[in-house]
């Protein structure tokens, strides 16, 4: 089988493609806030050496609590995201949670997200595939590796080869997730690459009852292992203001962790790919 290559914006995307890291803050917050941390990661990403592609939502609608943030919505989300990558040059994307918002999103994104929760949904991978934009699926917590086949062949036989997997962690009981880092050497097997995403991958669902507990502490060494095992690329929550932050405070990064990071992760993968 062809192994996929392609581009995000001007991302080079493949199986053996230089490193390259996927972040931004969880949700859009402000478009102040998103214009902030993305002239962040432009710099970042000049100063290391490795491309980000942009990602916020501008919806997110797996919350733990009714009251939970949620975002802006559609329009005014896109609008932000449009904006931030006039401003930087960096691409961007966002998730996406019902097939109607694929065609909108595709317009103003360089690569559409399919969340772990409805990485089986059908009808919403086939809208992702149709747009003809690159589709990033994360495997699910609750389905294994060789899976996630499945979701790969969907998004062919829709037309589109321009196909990213994204390990994320699995359930172990309650409250817990894990990763098995030969999740990614097992995905690869699809000729797709596959990103880690070391920020969700610390989370601890639901364990404050009406918010997700976790320890963004244990990201910087997820994402160095996961870079070990042959990850592509390095999905990674960041903000200016983690404690504030209006989803996924308890694992999102502080952005001034990023650059050594992403400097080491580099090293690692120049030496495993040598």
């Amino acid at each position: 089988m062809k192994k996929a290559h392609f581009t995000i914006g001007n991302v080079e995307v493949g199986l053996d493609s230089p490193l390259f890291a996927i972040a931004g803050p969880c949700v859009i917050e402000s478009e102040d806030i998103c214009l902030d941390i993305a002239e962040r990661l432009a710099k970042i990403a000049s100063s290391t050496g490795t491309p980000i592609i942009f990602k916020a939502s501008f919806d997110k609608a797996n919350r733990s609590s009714i009251s939970s943030y949620r975002g802006p919505g559609l329009e005014k989300g896109l609008a932000i995201l449009a904006a931030v990558r006039k401003a930087t040059g960096l691409p961007v994307m966002t998730d996406i949670h019902e097939p109607a918002q694929a065609s909108p999103a595709a317009e103003i994104t360089d690569c559409l997200q399919v969340p772990a929760f409805l990485c089986r949904q059908t009808d919403l991978l086939t809208a992702c595939a149709k747009t003809g934009k690159p589709v990033s699926v994360k495997k699910g917590q609750f389905i294994s590796p060789d899976e996630m086949k499945n979701v790969v062949e969907k998004i062919r036989a829709s037309g589109n080869d321009k196909i990213l997997l994204t390990e994320r962690g699995t359930f172990f009981g309650y409250n817990r997730l894990v990763n098995d880092m030969t999740a990614i050497e097992q995905m690869k097997k699809f000729s797709v690459p596959v990103v880690f995403d070391a920020t969700h991958s610390t989370q601890q669902p639901g364990g404050l009852g009406n918010a997700t507990a976790g320890r963004r502490e244990m990201a910087p060494v997820l994402a160095r292992a996961a870079v070990a095992a042959g990850a592509n690329a390095l999905f990674l929550e960041v903000h200016t203001n983690p404690e504030k932050a209006r989803s996924d405070a308890a694992t999102i990064m502080p952005i001034e962790w990023l650059e050594d990071l992403l400097k080491i992760c580099k090293e690692i993968h120049r030496l495993i790919r040598k």
